[in-house]
Formats: structure tokens, sequence, C-alpha cells
């Protein structure tokens, strides 16, 4: 990966695409499209993972749900205002992809690399099991002024660690995408049930200035 655009922002996931294509918006005549992708996780469970793809790699009229994919690219994020206030909206933006077999268990099926500053003091806390926490915002540069804002989850003595960065720290994460349900309130009687992403981290480095 010599292209400068993606060597600080690297994503590998295979997993079964759950959903159709739903149209997201256009770019000098290209379409991109979302899909969502089910990639399992070591244990049982499983992560459900958007995806944004443009129509020149994939046939967007066909339905490919069922079927096991590939992709390379790089995890991005915009704001998407609603509710009078802007929502942060995760994705991955493929810009290669594959068609496989059923997973390969020897084949690490959900790998992100990121290359970015703190741009929020982390936040640490401890879980009611007295598990260590912190959640870390990471801004990644893109050509043109443009920067994604990746949410980061680190755990244990990598939590202790990130609990004492500065914003505008310089920091390299290693980790996977995962996805979290969880319940927003939006006024004194009703609420929805929303998803997060966020990138697990499992290893990170702080570089100095």
């Amino acid at each position: 990966m010599t292209d400068k655009i993606i060597e600080n922002n690297q994503v590998s996931i295979i997993g079964k695409i759950t959903s159709g294509f739903s149209f997201s918006h256009e770019v000098f005549g290209e379409g991109f499209y979302t899909m969502d992708i089910s990639v399992q996780r070591l244990s049982d469970s499983t992560d459900t993972i958007p995806v944004m793809i443009s129509e020149r790699l994939i046939d967007v009229t066909q339905d490919y749900k069922g079927e096991y994919i590939q992709i390379y690219g790089q995890f991005r994020s915009y704001n998407r205002h609603e509710e009078k206030k802007n929502r942060l909206v995760l994705s991955v933006f493929a810009r290669e992809v594959s068609f496989v077999e059923e997973d390969n268990d020897k084949v690490k099926s959900n790998q992100i690399f990121l290359d970015g500053y703190i741009c929020k003091t982390p936040v640490y806390r401890r879980t009611p099991l007295g598990r260590e926490i912190a959640d870390m915002l990471l801004a990644v540069n893109r050509p043109y002024g443009k920067s994604d804002y990746i949410p980061c989850i680190c755990w244990g003595r990598n939590a202790r660690f990130a609990s004492g960065f500065e914003v505008g720290g310089h920091v390299q994460v290693w980790g996977r995408i995962q996805s979290r349900e969880y319940v927003k309130k939006l006024d004194d009687e009703s609420t929805e049930k929303r998803t997060a992403y966020e990138v697990s981290v499992s290893k990170l480095e702080y570089l100095e200035a």
C-alpha cells in the first residue's frame, strides 16, 4: 500500500452480505451505495458493519445476500444533520472487493490500522465488574484538508495508557471494527434502538511529536 491516501487508514474485513444496496450519493456521475456485512468475532457473536461501495466495483442491481465478500478500504465518517444536531455516521469505504468462500478460520476477518491525532480528552472509567475502559476520538487525515473522526475503545492496560493522552497527541492503533446496540432517549416518553460503531483497540502506540 504505497498510496499515501490510504497508508494512515487501512481496513480489511471478510463477512457475509446481509442486506441489499441502498443509494447514498453520487460524485461526478459515479453512484455510491451502502450495504451491511456480518463479520464473525472469535466468540460466537457477530458485528454488523456498514459498507459504502461504488457501482463501479460491484453490480448493485444484483442480490448478493448470503454471499461472503472480502473488502479492503478505509473507515470513514461524515456528519449527518438530524434532530437539530449533527450525528457522526461511520462506514467502511470499499476500495477493493472480491467474493470468497465461507469464512476461513485461519484468516483474520476484521482488521484495522489507524494513524491519527487525539481530538478529545480520552475518557477513562471502570465497568461495574472492574474492567478498565478508555474512550478515544481519533482524527485521521484525508487529502484535501478533510479528516475522519473515529471513536476507539481501549481495555485494560491500553486503557490506562490512553488515559494519559492529550489532545493533539499522535497515535497509531491496531484493532477491529465492532458494532454495539444502545438505546437513545429521544424525549421524556420515547426511545430508539441504535447501533454505534467503533474500533476495539488491541495495540496502540503514542508517537512523539
